[in-house]
Order: structure tokens, then C-alpha cells, then sequence
């Protein structure tokens, strides 16, 4: 499912809404655990899980370069906001009559040629996570990056004009 991309009084939100049938504590635990990030989003580390803690983005290259992401909001087993860049990254886990329901926003200042890789970016791992939430194989393609790329390239377009 797409994300929802908004125009707001500070600039854009993509919100991304996934649905589990798991436990809200099921889901959690699989988000803010360091060895559960290799199978969704490998290139990030928590060093510090608490509000003005430390999230790495781990550039992966060999070279050991990483970017310090502080940790802007924390509620244990609910919420977990970090800066992203310029912007913000949200995640909520939250109970719903199916089990739990995932929200994760990205706050976007400004809209960017670069935001469509974003947006078809965290697409992606929010795939891979859902496979890992279900005990699912990690078997998205690598060519899926390059098909949801472009329909945010559209959603963007769109938003902008």
C-alpha cells in the first residue's frame, strides 16, 4: 500500500499505515531490536533507545562511516521518532482489533528530487518488516526498490503541483 503524502503546515508527511495480526509487544520488539534491523533496514543501529538517545545510519561501504541520528521522542513499546537528516521519522505501534496497527511517518521540510528514493526506500523495509512481523522469507525482489520508486516519483508530482 502507497503511502499517504501530505502538504501541511510544515512542510509534508508521508504516512505509511500497516496492519498485523501480532501483538502490539510482538511488533515492538521486532522494531527496536538491533538484530531484527539486518532483515529490514540494515544500516541502522540503536546505541541509545531513549528520548534523546542515539539511533547510527551505518553507510555499509567498508569505509565505517556512520551519520548520529538522535532519538527526538520514546514512549517504551509505542513510539520511537528520530531525526532523519532535515527531517523526522515517527513509528507507532498501536492496538487495533486485528492485533496491531504500525504508523510510521516521515516529516518532510521540503519536497526534494531526492524524495521519491526516500519514500520507495522506506517502502521497502516496511516490506521486509511486515515479512519478518509474519515469518515470512525476506524475498523482495531488488528490483522492487525501482517499481516503487517510481509510483512515488508520481505521488510526488502530484503533491507538488
Amino acid at each position: 500500500m502507497l503511502a499517504k503524502l501530505l502538504k501541511n503546515d510544515n512542510g509534508f508527511s508521508a504516512v505509511y499505515e500497516r496492519q498485523y495480526s501480532k501483538p502490539v509487544e510482538f511488533v515492538w520488539a521486532l522494531l527496536v531490536n538491533n538484530e531484527n534491523f539486518k532483515h529490514w533496514m540494515d544500516h541502522l543501529e540503536i546505541t541509545d533507545l531513549s528520548k534523546g538517545g542515539n539511533i547510527n545510519f551505518n553507510y555499509n561501504d567498508g569505509s565505517g562511516k556512520f551519520e548520529k541520528f538522535k532519538i527526538t521522542d520514546y514512549v517504551e513499546g509505542s513510539v520511537l521518532e528520530f531525526e532523519w537528516g532535515e527531517d523526522i521519522v515517527r513509528f507507532e505501534v498501536l492496538p487495533s482489533d486485528q492485533g496491531s496497527k504500525l504508523v510510521m511517518t516521515e516529516f518532510i521540510n521540503n519536497l526534494t528530487d531526492h524524495t521519491p528514493n526516500d519514500l520507495a526506500g522506506w517502502h521497502v523495509c516496511l516490506l521486509r518488516f511486515s515479512n519478518l512481523v509474519n515469518d515470512l522469507p525476506d524475498d523482495v525482489p531488488e528490483k522492487e526498490w525501482e517499481i516503487w520508486y517510481e509510483e512515488y516519483k508520481k505521488l510526488v508530482e502530484e503533491v507538488k503541483s
